[in-house]
């Protein structure tokens, strides 16, 4: 039922790892769903509240969970907690990946300006990266892809992150280090490097490594045109995003 609840959460607030999901085979399904619901919980807990010591408690609140999860004693009840702790034990994912995804978060609570690209990359980095290889890790990656799999988590980061750009600054943020649309290319054109550095398969981490599939579209888009970025009109039509998905299913590639 906890798995269930986790999909659910997924679906309405993560609608793209909901569909890369749903296209990884069904057994393997259910890890994904618990890490990308966990990673939703933790990721919007600085935007619920206008007071950062409640942001902060939201937090702290996931770091004891996982704290607990690491000293194997019992874990308190919650419809994502519950099953996050059960893929711990069954897969043996280190707890300190998912301790690093919640304290970057802290950084969402006070809005504070990134002072260079390297900043930024760190960020997107312990966040989507170390999603990324939670994910991958639990459907059996091998340790020695790590530094790829994260590359490719952050890149998929950066892609979303230029899409929220319009939001995150109605909302009092400046996201990017430099906003000028040379600089915007050149992050842009860097993460196109990360991406097109990772060769090869990662077995049966695939389905995982597939949640970065519209990634390397958008980066494109932002490099050729970085005005979008600012505009908002970065992404591609419906269609096109689900196809490009069910093309990756198909062929079995990520």
């Amino acid at each position: 039922m906890s798995v269930n609840a986790c999909a659910a959460l997924v679906e309405r607030g993560d609608p793209d790892r909901f569909l890369a999901a749903m296209a990884a085979p069904a057994d393997v399904r259910g890890r994904l769903f618990v890490l990308y619901a966990f990673n939703l919980e933790v990721a919007r807990a600085p935007w619920m509240t206008k007071e950062p010591m409640i942001a902060e408690m939201r937090l702290q609140w996931w770091r004891d969970v996982i704290e607990e999860i690491a000293n194997g004693g019992p874990v308190r009840a919650h419809e994502v907690s519950t099953p996050l702790a059960e893929l711990v034990v069954e897969t043996g994912l280190d707890p300190m990946v998912l301790d690093q995804m919640v304290e970057a978060r802290r950084w969402d609570i006070y809005k504070e300006t990134y002072d260079d690209d390297t900043q930024l990359f760190d960020y997107l980095e312990k966040t989507g990266g170390g999603l990324m290889w939670a994910s991958a890790f639990a459907l059996g990656a091998p340790k020695n892809r790590q530094a790829d799999i994260r590359k490719v988590g952050r890149a998929s980061a950066l892609a979303s992150w230029l899409m929220a750009v319009p939001d995150l600054e109605a909302r009092g943020w400046a996201p990017l280090p430099d906003g000028r649309p040379e600089a915007v290319a050149a992050l842009a054109t860097a993460a196109i490097a990360d991406l097109s550095g990772v060769k090869g398969s990662f077995g049966t981490a695939d389905p995982a490594l597939r949640a970065a599939w519209r990634a390397k579209a958008i980066l494109r888009q932002a490099a050729r045109e970085p005005l979008r970025v600012a505009e908002g009109t970065l992404g591609t039509s419906e269609f096109q995003r689900r196809a490009s998905l069910v093309w990756r299913t198909l062929r079995g590639t990520w």
